[in-house]
C-alpha cells in the first residue's frame, strides 16, 4: 500500500537518451522545478544566473536505481554495473539537473534529514538570500521510495500502517486508531524571490517566508522526546524570528503523520507552544491525503500552506473518524475550511531527532 504517483511520464520533461540516466526522484524534483518556475514567471537569464540558486533536498535520493544496480552486480558482477549509476543516485544531483536546466548559477546544494528534509531546504534558501548570497532560490525536495527495499524497510520498523484492506482510509493522523504511516512519493519545489526584486518585476506573489526554526533532539533515532521539546522549540524559533506572538499564528500544517506516537507528542508541542490559543487554532494533517513523501514531504506542505493562506481555505485532516482523548484539539476533521489565514506554520520532524518549521505570512500587496 503506497501512495503513488500514477500518469507521470518523464519524456515530458526530459529527453529521451537522458531518462535511464536519472532515477525517478531526479524526474519529480526536474518536473516539479519546472512548473514552479512557469508559475513564477522566472526567466534565468545569463544577468541573473549567479544570483539563481537551488536547494532541492531528498531523505533517501535514487532507491529504484540502487536496487537495480544490485541485482545486476548480483547476476553479472562489476563489470555489469551502469556507468550512470552513481550520478543517478546520489542526492544532490536533483539539484545539479535542475541548475543545469535552468541556468541558475548560484548557490547550489541538498539537504539530506530525513523527513525534514525539504523543509531544511527551504528554510535554508530563505536564510541564503536573508544573507545576501542570492536573489532567488529554487527550493524543496524530490522522493521515489516506494520499491521492495523502501517499503520493506519501513515496514520491518513497523512504521507503515497496515489497513491494506482499505488504502484510502489508512492515513488517519490524530486518529484513536491509526497505526502507522501510508508511503507516497513525489517532489515538491517553491521559488523563493527577495521581496524588493519580486515586486519590481511585477511577480505573482503568493506569500511571504517570514520565520524559519530547525532545532535537534538529542533523544533517540526515531521518536521525539515524551515532553516534546524538539518540536515545542522549533516553532518557538520560527515565531520569534517573524517578531510576532504565537496567538497571530492561524493555522498549523501539522508534521501529523499518522502513527500512533507522533501525532501525540505534536499535539502535546503545539499546546506548549501556543498556550490558549492552541483551543482555536485551525490544525490539519494533509499527509492524510496525500501519503508520507518522507524527504519531499516539507517541500510540498510548505507550498500547501502558502495555497491556503492565498485560497484562505484551511485543508482538513480526512479520515479523523474516532479523536484520540490525547489528540484533542481543532484538527479541522473530513472538509475543508474556509477561515482568514494571516499566518501559517509548517512543521517537519525527521528521524534522527531533525526538526524544522516554516512560517508563512500573506502578502499585502
Amino acid at each position: 500500500m503506497a501512495g503513488e504517483v500514477r500518469g507521470f511520464d518523464p519524456l515530458n520533461f526530459v529527453q529521451k537518451k537522458d531518462v535511464k540516466k536519472m532515477d525517478v526522484f531526479i524526474h519529480y524534483a526536474i518536473a516539479a522545478a519546472e512548473f514552479a518556475r512557469a508559475d513564477a514567471g522566472l526567466d534565468v537569464t545569463p544577468e541573473i544566473a549567479p544570483r539563481v540558486g537551488v536547494y532541492i533536498a531528498s531523505g533517501i535520493g535514487g532507491f529504484s536505481t540502487i536496487e537495480r544496480e544490485h541485482r545486476a552486480l548480483l547476476k553479472g558482477g562489476p563489470r555489469k554495473i551502469s556507468p550512470f549509476f552513481i550520478p543517478a543516485a546520489i542526492i544532490n544531483l536533483a539539484a545539479g539537473h535542475v541548475s543545469i536546466r535552468l541556468g541558475a548559477k548560484g548557490p547550489n546544494s541538498a539537504t539530506c534529514t530525513a523527513c525534514s528534509a525539504s523543509a531544511h531546504a527551504v528554510g535554508d534558501a530563505f536564510e541564503t538570500i536573508r544573507r545576501g548570497d542570492a536573489d532567488v532560490m529554487v527550493a524543496g525536495g524530490s522522493e521515489a521510495a516506494i520499491t521492495p527495499m523502501g517499503v520493506g524497510g519501513f515496514a520491518a520498523m513497523r512504521a507503515l500502517s497496515t489497513r491494506n484492506d482499505e488504502p484510502i482510509r489508512a492515513s488517519r493522523p490524530f486518529d484513536r486508531e491509526r497505526d502507522g504511516f501510508v508511503i507516497g512519493e513525489g517532489a515538491g519545489v517553491i521559488i523563493l524571490e527577495a521581496r524588493d526584486l519580486a515586486l519590481a518585476r511585477g511577480a505573482r506573489i503568493y506569500a511571504e517566508l517570514v520565520g524559519y526554526g530547525m532545532t535537534g533532539d538529542a533523544h533517540h533515532l526515531t521518536a521525539p522526546p515524551e515532553d516534546g521539546n524538539g518540536a515545542l522549540r522549533v516553532m518557538q524559533l520560527a515565531i520569534a524570528q517573524a517578531g510576532i506572538a504565537a496567538d497571530q499564528v492561524d493555522y498549523v500544517n501539522a508534521h501529523g503523520t499518522s502513527t500512533p506516537f507522533n501525532d501525540r507528542i505534536e499535539t502535546l508541542a503545539i499546546k506548549r507552544c501556543f498556550g490558549d490559543h492552541a483551543r482555536t487554532l485551525a490544525i490539519s494533517s494533509t499527509k492524510s491525503m496525500t501519503g508520507h513523501l518522507l524527504g519531499a514531504a516539507g517541500g510540498l506542505e510548505a507550498g500547501i500552506a502558502v495555497l491556503a493562506i492565498r485560497e484562505q481555505v484551511i485543508p482538513p485532516t480526512i479520515n479523523l473518524e474516532n479523536p484520540d482523548p490525547d489528540c484533542d484539539l481543532d484538527y479541522v476533521p473530513h472538509v475543508k475550511r474556509t477561515a482568514t489565514i494571516e499566518y501559517a506554520l509548517s512543521n517537519s520532524f525527521g528521524f534522527g531527532g531533525t526538526n524544522a518549521s516554516l512560517l508563512f505570512k500573506r502578502h499585502d500587496g
